[in-house]
């Protein structure tokens, strides 16, 4: 590389020092972007590992966890929610008589039943119905004595309303049914999710429950539910979740154990349990699939249809799946489910023990990965070619996505393969690109210096395929323009010499930029001679209608450089140009020390006597039929049919119109009717030639100054019958 860059008369050592500086500021800003952790850098990292739930999901096992459903049957069979306390201790009688140990409702009991008899008396008021009706128990009172006979664990819900006061705290504080015990070091407070006021279920509903725990979730930016919280912060105090109070009841034990250190939360001791958490005191959800044996309808155990063999020492979550009663929640297998499953589904894994765990070494381990991958990517890119940053990309992108799917699906660890796999890329483009800058400024540089010798299309063409820079050609059809200026040694040799040559230097100079700009090839210059090819060494399928434009325009560029010229007083000559294709080999010849890019072939040769022709014609451009045959819009008039010097078949050739002077020449249709009365007739027309002759001769008188009316007009009358010219001279 550093060779290579110094053709560029740079230093080498520098240029490499400013693209590993590059690379290592990439590392360093992927380094502190994951530190930072935007929010669409979350996004991403947990649809990965929603993903790979969804690959890898919880195998199912009964553990003695069910879902009492509150479902569209239910509904439809006791009436809309909220249904009657009476029908809630009906339903929590069933369920012990069924062999529940403990049942766990996952709805709030904040509110008194409206539909109490003392609430329904206020609300007829009728002298004949108020009496009875306040004989009737109260609908929550009966709720209450069927919670004290019951192991039964209620809801309340968290909340964030900006209030200091602590809510736990004051004359009414009520009285909760478990302590927090904490060990280690650290604050854990700092860590839990903080809460300011809390909604608990009606107190004397509480007072009689064995439990209460905040149904709050843990959802990402997403709202997509993958952590369920053991505890939460209300205030300066704990409060655990659902989940943690099943639990607990479950087992009937008293105490929490928090385990804490500097650096968060570590586990969280529930009875004979403890529980696995992140810093924050939560657990990953690890998902299993929809299990309808998970689900028991309500209307099924009220009815009596649910009996011990289904629920007997089970954990049972009473809650709905109801749409109209909105407690869906989005999950990482894809859609919805009902609330009440998380709790299910983290009780679940609990109890079988097993958990998707994130360490936090996992996140210094990442960080390494991060540089690393940042470099070597970076630096990989800087070395090796385009195709190789493709491979490159490809297998580390595999490698990671195949370690995150293994320690995901066999230690259950939650790497993250996404962001490492994103600064690959970044790290490959960013050193690819550098790559492709110096590679591309060697080229330009290389186009730049030896286009000033050969065709640029032709550097062009070597620098795409280094491989054809070797002896040998191929057969391949080409057109081409040959270009000569009359008269210019007498000028070198009656002027000032140098004045002469800066003159051809200019010339030469427009009349190679006319072909460049039609991308012909400059085959080579000869004094102030051009020959030039198209369709090579690039094939071209246009390659007559470029010649000819190239030739038209070089004509038009000549006549008025030699018209400025003469008007300064200095005898310029004008240029014939001939124009012609064929099939020829195309290549390089010479030898092993020194090899020239060139055509060889007898179109080149005809291409060339085309162009001197143009002296004897009185013409200053001409074209053979074979280039008017591949050409549109380029009107044109017959010449003849030449048999060329050192030629035997005639070859048909014409001048284009835009090479004549308007004013003087004759116009088209008027040549042409003249020219058709040189073509031999069969049967033969003995009055032909003379007709030919007087046509010619008044035609002549008009247009004296009209080269080839001139030229036909002489061979007539010297004796010639038709279009056929044979040229004795070059």
């Amino acid at each position: 590389m550093l060779s290579r860059l110094q053709l560029h008369n740079l230093p080498g050592v520098l240029s490499n020092l400013v693209a590993v500086s590059l690379v290592i500021a990439l590392a360093v800003a992927a380094l502190a972007l994951r530190l930072v952790d935007p929010i669409p850098l979350q996004n991403l990292r947990l649809a990965e590992f929603d993903q790979l739930q969804r690959w890898f999901p919880r195998a199912y096992t009964p553990v003695g966890v069910r879902v009492v459903d509150i479902d569209e049957a239910s509904l439809k069979k006791y009436g809309q929610w909220p249904w009657p306390r009476t029908i809630l201790a009906k339903l929590v009688d069933r369920l012990h008589a069924d062999g529940a140990v403990v049942v766990v409702f996952d709805v709030l009991l904040a509110e008194p039943d409206r539909t109490s008899p003392a609430r329904m008396a206020q609300l007829w008021n009728d002298p004949k119905v108020t009496p009875l009706l306040q004989t009737l128990p109260d609908n929550d009172l009966v709720l209450q004595n069927s919670f004290k006979a019951q192991n039964v664990v209620l809801g309340s819900s968290l909340e964030r309303t900006g209030q200091r006061a602590d809510p736990l705290n004051g004359p009414d504080k009520p009285e909760l049914p478990y302590r927090i015990i904490r060990s280690g070091g650290g604050n854990p407070t700092q860590w839990l999710n903080a809460f300011d006021s809390i909604v608990l279920p009606l107190p004397h509903l509480m007072a009689a429950a064995k439990g209460v725990g905040a149904l709050n979730f843990a959802s990402d930016t997403d709202g997509v539910v993958r952590r369920v919280p053991m505890l939460f912060r209300l205030g300066n105090h704990f409060v655990p979740s659902l989940s943690a109070e099943a639990l607990r009841v479950a087992q009937g034990a008293r105490n929490y154990v928090l385990h804490s250190s500097d650096a968060g939360i570590e586990d969280v001791g529930i009875g004979h349990l403890t529980v696995p958490t992140d810093s924050r005191g939560e657990i990953w959800l690890y998902y299993s699939r929809p299990q309808p044996d998970r689900y028991v309808s309500a209307a099924q155990v009220l009815s009596g249809q649910v009996g011990k063999d289904k629920l007997d020492g089970d954990i049972v979550l009473v809650g709905s799946s109801a749409a109209g009663l909105m407690d869906l929640r989005f999950s990482p297998m894809g859609g919805v489910i009902p609330g009440v499953e998380t709790h299910a589904q983290a009780l679940e894994q609990i109890l079988l023990g097993q958990y998707l765990e994130r360490p936090a070494w996992v996140g210094g381990l990442e960080a390494l990965v991060i540089v690393l991958c940042a470099l070597a990517a970076g630096l990989f890119a800087l070395a090796l070619p385009a195709w190789s940053d493709v491979l490159g990309l490809l297998v580390a992108s595999t490698v990671m996505v195949a370690g995150a799917c293994y320690a995901f699906a066999v230690h259950h660890l939650l790497l993250d393969a996404i962001y490492p796999i994103l600064v690959v890329a970044v790290g490959f483009a960013l050193g690819g690109s550098v790559h492709h800058w110096l590679t591309e400024r060697e080229r330009r540089w290389v186009r730049e210096a030896f286009s000033r010798y050969v065709s640029p299309n032709r550097v062009a063409h070597l620098v795409a395929h280094p491989d054809r820079l070797q002896l040998g050609g191929q057969r391949q059809t080409c057109s081409f323009v040959f270009t000569d200026l009359t008269d210019f040694t007498r000028m070198m040799e009656a002027g000032d010499p140098m004045q002469a040559v800066a003159q051809l230097n200019e010339y030469l100079d427009g009349m190679v930029a006319i072909v460049f700009k039609h991308d012909g090839t400059l085959d080579r210059i000869v004094g102030d001679a051009v020959a030039v090819l198209f369709s090579a060494p690039v094939p071209q399928r246009d390659h007559q209608q470029r010649a000819m434009d190239c030739a038209l325009e070089m004509d038009r560029f000549a006549t008025a450089y030699a018209v400025r010229l003469r008007a300064s007083g200095v005898a310029w000559g004008y240029t014939r140009i001939g124009v012609h294709t064929g099939e020829v080999i195309v290549g390089n010849f010479g030898g092993k020390t020194l090899f020239d890019y060139r055509a060889l072939g007898d179109p080149i040769n005809t291409a060339s006597r085309l162009e001197s022709v143009n002296k004897h014609l009185g013409t200053r451009v001409c074209v053979s039929r074979a280039i008017l045959d591949g050409c549109t819009g380029v009107p044109a008039r017959l010449v003849g049919f030449l048999v060329l010097k050192g030629k035997v078949q005639p070859l048909e050739v014409y001048e284009p119109l835009a090479a004549t002077d308007a004013e003087s020449t004759a116009p088209a249709a008027d040549y042409a009717a003249c020219m058709r009365l040189l073509r031999p007739l069969d049967p033969p027309d003995p009055d032909r030639v003379s007709l030919a002759l007087a046509h010619f001769e008044s035609l002549t008188q008009k247009y004296p100054h009209d080269a080839l009316l001139r030229l036909h007009l002489a061979r007539l009358r010297s004796g010639a019958q038709d279009d056929l010219i044979v040229m004795d001279e070059k």
